[in-house]
């Protein structure tokens, strides 16, 4: 009777250990760690890395943030009770305006606290997504891209092409204006600087000249972050 509790104790324990071994190996699979932790924080993490995918399809090695995994997120925040501000992580070259633009309106509506933290990279429609945050900050070492809108493949030649590029433009100029400190005619003269890149127009900024020039609030790294996102929190819950 004894050999067989003991038989019978040992069952769950091998089929325990089989669990806890593939959940591992998954975990060092995805994430190349073998144990993930998993706060219970009231704050969401949302990352945006790599190309913005919108309308058309990247190629399968491009590293790209998916516009139609972002939003249902971001709905979430707004909903959830449980969830009382975000995080939001950037490092991205940029991607298609409509999907990047539509992002940054959404962030930028969102009644709870938002902080942005630029690393690595915010080029191009980056910078509209650093700058929908209630308060932004950037890495020493980050990089951030001003340029004005560029289209790959054909385009036809004629006014109504270029009244439309001026209109998307636009678009993200007052974006950019709005949610941030720079002045339209800075922002202008950033874009449309010639001695910066070598086969294009634009300005590439590092770290604290993005605040120099009024676009992200403050130099910081992640506990700069999360230290302001639950100031802004607290101040949330008292008014």
């Amino acid at each position: 009777m004894d050999k067989h509790r003991k038989v019978h104790d040992r069952k769950p324990k091998t089929g325990g250990d089989t669990i806890t071994q593939k959940t591992i190996a998954e975990d060092i699979k995805s994430l190349g760690v073998p144990n993930v932790p998993e706060p219970k924080s009231s704050i969401h993490t949302l990352t945006i890395i790599g190309q913005i995918e919108g309308h058309t399809l990247l190629p399968t090695q491009n590293k790209a943030t998916k516009y139609e995994h972002i939003m249902p997120q971001l709905v979430s925040v707004e909903e959830n009770n449980n969830i009382e501000g975000l995080l939001l992580l950037l490092n991205t070259i940029g991607g298609d305006v409509e999907a990047g633009l539509a992002i940054a309106e959404m962030i930028a509506s969102i009644s709870k606290p938002k902080v942005s933290l630029v690393l690595g990279g915010g080029h191009s429609i980056g910078v509209p997504l650093a700058t929908a945050a209630d308060y932004s900050f950037i890495a020493p070492s980050a990089t951030m891209t001003i340029h004005p809108i560029r289209m790959n493949g054909l385009v036809i030649g004629v006014p109504q092409t270029f009244r439309y590029f001026y209109k998307m433009q636009q678009r993200i100029s007052e974006f950019i204006i709005e949610h941030s400190k720079i002045e339209a005619g800075k922002l202008h003269g950033l874009m449309t600087s010639t001695d910066e890149l070598a086969n294009d127009i634009g300005t590439i900024l590092v770290g604290k000249e993005t605040v120099e020039h009024g676009i992200i609030n403050e130099v910081g790294g992640l506990k700069e972050a999360f230290r302001k996102l639950k100031a802004l929190i607290e101040e949330y819950k008292k008014s």
